[in-house]
């Protein structure tokens, strides 16, 4: 087993979208973004029967398990005056620790991805000797009965302990602020994205500034993901240094904002020259 092969855990999704129902979900991303930095992927998800959408990874992904759903987790935003709000119109099973096959609790690099909730936070247990890290912005929703998202607040000391790495949004706790000043003392690694303004990392509580790229935008989607898993592979090949890995990170974040959907994850030779700039 290669040391360096990245597992992901989490919902692929459908988003339904004015031209169609596409692939999405931080697992699509990020799957994408590994196999561009040449590690073997590993997937962990669950969605409908035959849904089409996964023959879309195949590419970038050596293995995966499908845990069995009556739902596809479905996605759609609708846009108004007063901004996004978005939708939950399916989900699908739940994953924990028992989902896991035998062996992958072995893998070097753990990335959790919820984006239902889906993901047991227990989890984190079970990989004792991976580099860990989670993407939140999953565990802060709940949504009513008509499927409207809104804020949940999450807080365990305990799981943010055994995790390396937690990477969210500003905008994912805007109705709970203190969070951040909460969880960068719980884990060891927090990186908070602030969009065009670029973002903070804490390495064992000590806030650090990192900027971003100007570059034309022309769809923003995605680029936390691309962020996260490039941050996460970074913390793997520079020695766990977090300020390379959020330049390395924020690069590539940033050259996916110029291109639609999952063609903004990285090329290899993006990949490339990025670490080839911040390497010292």
């Amino acid at each position: 087993m290669s040391i360096a092969e990245y597992l992901l855990i989490g919902h692929v999704t459908a988003d339904l979208t004015a031209t169609g129902r596409h692939l999405g979900g931080t697992v699509s991303y990020a799957a994408r973004t590994a196999h561009a930095f040449g590690l073997p992927v590993k997937l962990l998800t669950s969605a409908a029967a035959n849904e089409p959408l996964l023959e879309q990874l195949t590419p970038y992904v050596s293995e995966q398990v499908v845990l069995p759903a009556e739902d596809t987790s479905t996605f759609e935003n609708i846009y108004g005056d007063l901004g996004r709000t978005q939708f939950i119109r399916g989900v699908a099973s739940s994953i924990t620790a028992n989902d896991v096959p035998p062996g992958w609790e072995q893998t070097r690099l753990v990335h959790l991805a919820p984006l239902t909730n889906e993901v047991d936070p227990e989890i984190v247990y079970h990989f004792p000797h991976s580099l860990k890290l989670v993407t939140a912005q999953g565990w802060f929703r709940q949504w009513d009965e008509q499927g409207r998202v809104h804020f949940r607040r999450w807080f365990d000391p305990d799981v943010l302990r055994a995790v390396d790495i937690v990477v969210f949004s500003v905008e994912d706790v805007a109705e709970a602020p203190e969070l951040e000043a909460m969880m960068a003392q719980a884990v060891k690694c927090l990186v908070v994205t602030r969009g065009d303004q670029g973002g903070t990392y804490y390495w064992h509580g000590e806030p650090h500034h990192y900027d971003t790229y100007e570059v034309p935008q022309y769809d923003p989607t995605g680029a936390g993901d691309v962020f996260a898993a490039s941050f996460l592979v970074s913390m793997f090949l520079l020695n766990e240094n977090p300020g390379l890995a959020a330049s390395v990170a924020a690069r590539l974040a940033a050259n996916s904002v110029t291109r639609v959907g999952l063609e903004g994850t990285p090329t290899a030779h993006e990949v490339e020259q990025t670490l080839e700039k911040v390497r010292p």
